[in-house]
């Protein structure tokens, strides 16, 4: 069994896995960590279907599989939740999802989510950007630890 990519410590069968086939997001930080998953196993149909139908219009299939296929997704770092359990109807997740780009730089998108829940199921609605602190994004050599945390080299582990 592998290890869950959301970085919950769980194994990936019991943890975003049945929540991405079943949409079954108890709460607003599951959806959240459930929909980075989905980054990483390229599910964009998952990530289309949790967007918030209000919002769903702005987000193209196409771009989200592309987006999901083409960097290589790292770890995700859950900075902050307000509210979003099981017996709200809101939540705000703030997050930082760390990824290899094409050309080999490392990026971290830092986010502010808001998720809404409507006949028991919870949508991503929308994201605001916290002012970018001064980490500047930088080129990854073979032989330097992987920025995944692993403490491998990053020719034996991502790259």
């Amino acid at each position: 069994m592998i290890d869950c990519y959301c970085g919950s410590g769980r194994h990936f069968q019991h943890c975003c896995k049945p929540i991405i086939e079943n949409h079954s997001a108890e709460t607003a930080e599951e959806l959240m960590r459930s929909r980075y998953t989905a980054y990483c196993v390229g599910e964009a149909a998952y990530i289309h279907q949790t967007s918030h139908p209000k919002v769903r219009s702005q987000y193209r299939l196409e771009d989200i599989q592309n987006w999901s296929k083409e960097n290589r997704w790292t770890k995700l770092e859950i900075i902050h939740t307000n509210k979003g359990n099981s017996s709200d109807n809101e939540g705000l997740v703030e997050f930082k999802a760390h990824f290899i780009a094409p050309d080999g730089k490392v990026h971290i998108h830092h986010e502010r989510s808001l998720f809404l829940k409507e006949d028991n199921k919870w949508y991503y609605l929308e994201g605001s950007f916290p002012k970018p602190t001064s980490v500047q994004s930088q080129k990854i050599s073979r032989n330097d630890p992987c920025p995944c945390g692993s403490g491998k080299k990053f020719k034996k582990c991502c790259g």
